[in-house]
């Protein structure tokens, strides 16, 4: 679990719930499912096969350039993916500190490139070891101070229930809509596709747990983290709810990424930006009635009264929803940021803002512990897979020193995360784009897996080119919106296994002896 929770998960999550609600929480439903079919099916043969990455025994079942093509489509996304971590913490310092958030992400991404090249892997499981209590504690702080700061009179419940009539409990959806990124049918289906590809086959997630002693003790760590991960998540949602509520009763700012609006109140659209940020502050006063007569009525239990209050807060939140987008218009076409996108700001100003300055630092050093640990986990995993999946087989020479290799291929994916973490800014809410990203190649490096678990006729070549036919399919249904991302994950496996059905019965090819699953 603190391999997977990055600054990203305590930034963008708090962020996620404010302007969108919690049914993000829904995208995690298919954890659980997929947790149970790891401890069933890949588990064990991993620790029987006795390998050092997921992509070693594709060799033994297909071919070598199957397995090049799935570590190469592995070592892609994950090299992306680290660099968004090295941007996530980058956004702390850089508000803290004033400094130009791209000297901070090369000062960053060079420290965690430091320790993780020379303390090795040991040192990103201690570092990681030791961030989970104090993140959880951290947590519970905020959610206290949160219900400290309500008005008197207003109670965790009152709060809860005017965010919920203004939009922000949507927890579950029912409705089957492809093109709605989360429901609960996208959630427990694409969602369990995607969560089985990433500690299936990801080598971040399957490194950590082929390390345990045992299958039993293995099987452990990979259902404690589907019990807990949700209730987590919930809670860090909540958590953006809760800021979203305080907001209610006093009035935010339209832009939450101070250091983009300094510089635009420095320009010549200063006026107009000005003006905007009028007619917003204009829209938060008017929120102040319908949310006393909303107060009243739940006080005594007056229904009509709570829908005609709840009516009326919906349709200013959507009026001051259509203000702040003539902001991030101007913003936008200042050129003065790649960034118009503030949702990864919201939590971490009102930590700065509103909390006491030891509790601040408290929460500060737990986000940057989380975004090195996960980024030193990154790291080592594309360093793993570069040196089992590609210098040893393909270097000249003799690759004699591991360690040497290691550490010089850890520097280099640095250098190659640093560069990503430069254009992060660019992507938007950063919790999205992590998932965004994954599912782009989860489902076809699955597909891939499934097909040399089960599909015991399927040979190497067919397997090979249905995953490039299967990929490039995928990212046409995205770059053209055909689904929402979380279904690209089963559209990803379902096409590698019917692409590989057709091209093996096509081409027959001979096909190698299988180890057996467990």
């Amino acid at each position: 679990m603190a391999t997977q929770a990055s600054a990203i998960t305590y930034l963008s999550a708090p962020g996620q719930a404010y302007s969108d609600g919690i049914r993000f929480v829904q995208f995690y439903f298919g954890l659980p499912l997929a947790m149970i079919f790891l401890c069933i099916f890949f588990l064990p043969g991993f620790k029987k096969w006795n390998v050092f990455t997921a992509y070693e025994y594709l060799e033994d079942r297909f071919d070598n350039k199957t397995r090049s093509l799935t570590a190469l489509l592995f070592l892609l996304q994950r090299g992306i993916s680290t660099g968004i971590t090295i941007y996530a913490p980058s956004i702390i310092l850089s508000s803290i500190l004033g400094i130009d958030i791209y000297y901070v992400i090369i000062c960053t991404g060079v420290m965690v490139v430091g320790y993780t090249v020379f303390g090795g892997t040991k040192a990103v499981s201690y570092t990681q070891k030791l961030q989970m209590g104090v993140i959880f504690a951290s947590l519970f702080i905020v959610f206290y101070q949160l219900i400290r700061f309500l008005p008197e009179g207003v109670t965790l419940g009152d709060s809860l229930h005017l965010a919920g009539k203004m939009g922000k409990l949507n927890a579950i959806d029912l409705t089957f809509d492809l093109n709605n990124k989360y429901n609960i049918w996208s959630g427990i289906i694409g969602g369990f596709f995607l969560q089985l590809s990433y500690f299936g086959t990801d080598q971040s997630q399957v490194g950590r747990y082929l390390t345990g002693k045992s299958v039993d003790e293995s099987r452990l760590g990979l259902m404690m983290n589907g019990l807990i991960k949700i209730p987590m998540q919930f809670f860090i949602l909540l958590l953006g709810v809760m800021v979203f509520a305080f907001y209610q009763f006093h009035t935010p700012p339209m832009y939450f990424n101070e250091r983009q609006e300094e510089k635009i109140l420095l320009s010549p659209l200063k006026s107009q930006y000005q003006q905007v940020a009028t007619e917003y502050n204009a829209v938060q006063s008017e929120k102040k009635e319908p949310i006393r007569a909303m107060l009243q009525a739940m006080q005594v239990e007056d229904k009509a009264g709570i829908e005609k209050a709840g009516s009326q807060l919906q349709l200013l939140e959507t009026k001051a929803k259509t203000v702040k987008s003539k902001a991030v218009h101007l913003l936008a076409d200042s050129g003065l940021t790649s960034d118009a996108d503030d949702t990864n700001y919201i939590f971490l100003y009102f930590i700065t803002k509103t909390l006491p300055i030891g509790i601040i630092g408290l929460l500060m050093a737990v986000i940057l512990l989380a975004a090195m640990g996960a980024t030193a986990g990154g790291l080592s995993a594309l360093t793993s897979t570069t040196v089992m999946d590609f210098l040893r087989r393909f270097g000249k020479g003799p690759v004699t020193n591991d360690l040497n290799s290691s550490r010089w291929t850890t520097v280099a994916w640095g250098a190659f995360c640093i560069l990503v973490a430069l254009y992060a800014g660019r992507m938007g809410n950063l919790i999205e784009a992590v998932n965004i990203l994954g599912s782009l190649f989860y489902g076809v490096i699955l597909g891939i897996f499934v097909t040399a678990f089960f599909l015991k006729k399927i040979s190497g070549n067919a397997v090979f080119y249905a995953a490039i036919l299967a990929e490039i399919f995928v990212v046409i249904s995205w770059w053209t919106e055909l689904t929402a991302f979380l279904w690209l994950n089963l559209i990803g496996c379902l096409l590698v296994l019917f692409f590989a059905f057709i091209i093996q019965l096509i081409f027959p090819g001979k096909t190698k002896k299988d180890l057996p699953p467990g």
